[in-house]
């Protein structure tokens, strides 16, 4: 396969998955995201830097932002909104991180290219299903060329990306330029 038929063919995954993606349920996710002022976020790998991404732009839109990793992290607690990503949606020590937020009281949302898996099934308080091939998944997805769970992690970056745009244009009163006088200024 040379270079066009490449990226013409994951240009095609990428309007798939975005075809078949549940508008209600990205809205349903949106407007989590806008209700909750504190933020936790969690993934690992390429969802989990596409994760990051979005925790950026969170902070950016003036939320308290949390990743679960820092050693400047918080405790999680009632009000709070834990955001998980888990492609497959069973990965251990996600799993036991969300169990361990749901015990102290924070909403989770898990964020999963397999909602049939554990996290999404057991502990989940809700669940945005984004249809993209992921690695080890099982679920009715948009397969693809792309080894492992490239499709899931690249769609998942465009999404939040999406996401933000859109909750940017709902909101009163915030704007790009707002977002961008909250951007690190010590680079």
């Amino acid at each position: 396969m040379d270079f066009k038929e490449r990226y013409e063919t994951i240009l095609s995954e990428y309007r798939q998955v975005f075809e078949k993606l549940d508008q209600a349920g990205m809205r349903e996710f949106m407007e989590e995201v806008k209700a909750h002022d504190r933020i936790f976020l969690i993934g690992v790998g390429r969802e989990g830097m596409a994760t990051r991404a979005f925790a950026m732009r969170l902070m950016h839109m003036g939320k308290e932002i949390h990743w679960i990793w820092d050693d400047t992290t918080p405790s999680i607690g009632k009000g709070d909104m834990l955001i998980a990503t888990l492609g497959d949606g069973r990965i251990g020590h996600i799993n036991y991180i969300c169990e361990r937020a749901k015990e102290a009281g924070a909403m989770l949302y898990v964020v999963t290219g397999s909602p049939g898996g554990a996290t999404a099934k057991n502990v989940a308080d809700k669940v945005f299903f984004v249809p993209a091939a992921v690695y080890r998944g099982t679920d009715d997805v948009v397969p693809s060329t792309q080894p492992m769970g490239n499709l899931f992690e690249q769609c998942l970056l465009i999404l939040f990306d999406i996401i933000i745009m859109t909750i940017v244009d709902e909101t009163e009163g915030l704007t790009f330029e707002k977002m961008s006088a909250r951007h690190r200024n010590v680079e």
